[in-house]
């Protein structure tokens, strides 16, 4: 029952995230005062979705050593269903909200950084935390996808579902701002 070098990192990926979490919720800001408070951000969002994915890879790894050999056709049914848990969660929301948040944050902030993350915020935030929060979401997604198969949903069902979690997000923020 020896851990191998990715599950180790798996552990490793999800302490971050929820050290990161914990950190960035010590953050005393206004605008976590405000409607929605950290979720109206989509990074805060994507912390969630990482810190959930890993946590849910770190649990498929413990069910899967403690179900080795055991030929219980129960725990080998319930195991199957918490990896395709984890596979359909890393295609339809771990990939494709992280690689958007990185992506879209690095380019704004190349662009205009006042527009996405003014000065004002280097008050609140330490450098290491917007790289926690911004940065290090795609090495570790790309880390997960090639040291692990994965079987993907049908293109359809993985559209539907990632279009509705944008459209919900999207009614949702929108819904803040006429408000405000």
């Amino acid at each position: 029952m020896a851990l191998v070098p990715c599950q180790v990192l798996r552990v490793a990926i999800l302490l971050s995230y929820c050290s990161i979490l914990c950190n960035y919720k010590a953050i005393e800001m206004p605008s976590h005062q405000t409607y929605g408070g950290s979720w109206k951000f989509l990074t805060f969002i994507d912390l969630v979705i990482q810190a959930v994915f890993f946590g849910i890879c770190v649990l498929t790894d413990l069910s899967s050593l403690l179900t080795r050999g055991s030929g219980n056709q129960e725990q080998e049914r319930q195991l199957k269903k918490l990896i395709s848990l984890r596979d359909w969660m890393l295609a339809v929301l771990a990939f494709p909200v992280g690689v958007f948040v990185v992506s879209v944050f690095w380019t704004i902030y190349a662009c205009d950084r006042e527009m996405i993350y003014p000065k004002l915020l280097d008050n609140f935030i330490p450098g290491w935390l917007n790289h926690g929060m911004h940065t290090t979401v795609l090495p570790f997604i790309l880390i997960e996808m090639r040291t692990s198969h994965h079987q993907y949903p049908s293109r359809s069902s993985g559209l539907t579902a990632i279009c509705t979690f944008s459209v919900g997000y999207i009614l949702w923020y929108g819904r803040r701002e006429r408000e405000a």
